[in-house]
């Protein structure tokens, strides 16, 4: 047993010296989970977008259609910077991008309220932002609803001031945003995309170092021992990754508690139940991205998979989409993912404040995972080895390779 650790602690030794000698994976490994979570945070900093310009379509020339647009524009998130004679106008001040949105009056608004009859104003908006249109939505409805109460009052006879509430609102309600309390995007997204850095960037720097080997046809992978060691899949597979997960403990630190409390983000979780929880998901990501790490066939091909399953990846996480309304065979393939049931599990303890028994499907999952990759790591380093390592094929390697590292 204690030649198998020390055989394991030696891989480890010689991994860590390979990665501090490839400025590539330092870094990947380090200096972008140190600069993209601050960018992410720099970005959505204010949380909830302010002043999204509009542009006003007053066809009615009324006083309740001008009403309606200087009540809009009393808003906090939306600013209407002026009139637009007609609507084409309108909509090349959108095209031009000087504006996000149009609120267009139509002619007959004054005249349908008037006359007891049902009205309409249409808000167009640039749906290149969804955050754009959130806002202009939002306060277009709320100005047509306190407007309509208004109505309501003037028609009943302006009874007392309790009665004119009740008329003005009959049923009270409140806008609560749980975990959320300043419904922003930072809040909501931020903590999802953390979880998503950590493992795109190991598999990101774990795919350089392979297809690194490929590249410079240095199939001695296996065969690079001391006298004295004996190693073999199992224990590179197992040093290796002890190696890449020691290096993420102190990422982890940054990323998952320092970031968040920089930019005051929801951190109400236990850092404990957070630590435990995070064990599982850094071991899972760290296999995972062994096991899709020996599809690099070359050190550029590392970038190619990692920009084409991080969009995958981060639909398929419920990010983007409610997981509830994602079609169950999806979800199936989701959890196959470390990242699904680590972005799931993250929230809930950090966001909401749960502890690990509300996040037990996830835990066990993770765990699930890491047992899985583990094996699927061990057996491509295995099928590695058998078909690449000059000292298990009894020759010298192609390409003039060496048997020394």
């Amino acid at each position: 047993m204690k030649k198998l650790f020390l055989d394991i602690f030696y891989v480890w030794i010689n991994e860590l010296k390979i990665v501090v000698k490839d400025k590539a994976v330092i870094l990947v490994f380090f200096l972008v989970p140190l600069t993209y979570p601050l960018l992410y945070g720099f970005i959505y900093n204010n949380e909830v977008p302010r002043k999204v310009t509009m542009v006003a379509v007053d066809d009615s020339h009324s006083s309740l259609g001008r009403e309606f647009v200087r009540n809009v524009d009393g808003s906090p998130d939306v600013r209407i910077v002026g009139y637009a004679s007609n609507f084409e106008e309108a909509k090349e001040a959108m095209r031009r991008k000087e504006v996000h949105g149009i609120l267009y009056i139509p002619s007959d608004f004054s005249r349908n309220i008037n006359t007891k009859k049902q009205t309409q104003v249409m808000v167009y908006a640039d749906m290149s932002n969804m955050l754009y249109y959130k806002s202009m939505l939002l306060s277009s409805t709320e100005v047509s609803l306190k407007m309509g109460a208004d109505i309501r009052i003037n028609e009943s006879g302006f009874n007392s001031r309790g009665a004119d509430e009740a008329t003005m609102q009959p049923v009270k309600e409140e806008w609560i945003a749980l975990f959320n309390p300043q419904n922003g995007f930072a809040s909501f997204l931020v903590p999802a995309i953390l979880i998503m850095i950590v493992q795109q960037t190991l598999l990101l720097g774990i795919s350089t170092l392979v297809g690194t080997h490929n590249d410079e046809k240095r199939f001695t992978i296996a065969s690079h021992t001391a006298k004295g060691k004996s190693v073999n899949a199992f224990k590179l597979t197992l040093g290796k990754a002890f190696c890449y997960a020691s290096l993420y403990m102190l990422i982890c630190i940054w990323v998952f508690r320092v970031v968040p409390y920089l930019f005051h983000l929801p951190q109400i979780g236990s850092p404990i139940t957070i630590g435990v929880f995070l064990m599982p998901f850094l071991l899972s990501a760290v296999f995972f991205s062994m096991t899709l790490s020996y599809f690099s066939s070359q050190r550029e091909f590392a970038m190619l998979l990692f920009v084409f399953t991080s969009l995958l990846f981060v639909f398929l996480s419920g990010i983007s989409w409610p997981w509830a309304a994602i079609p169950a065979p999806l979800q199936a393939i989701a959890y196959l993912l470390p990242s699904t049931a680590g972005i799931h599990g993250f929230v809930k303890i950090n966001s909401m404040g749960v502890g690990l028994r509300e996040v037990w499907f996830e835990y066990v999952a993770l765990w699930i995972q890491t047992g899985v990759y583990w094996i699927t790591a061990t057996l491509m380093y295995k099928w590695w080895i058998r078909n690449y390592d000059p000292k298990y094929l009894g020759h010298v390697p192609p390409h003039g390779g060496s048997k020394s590292n």
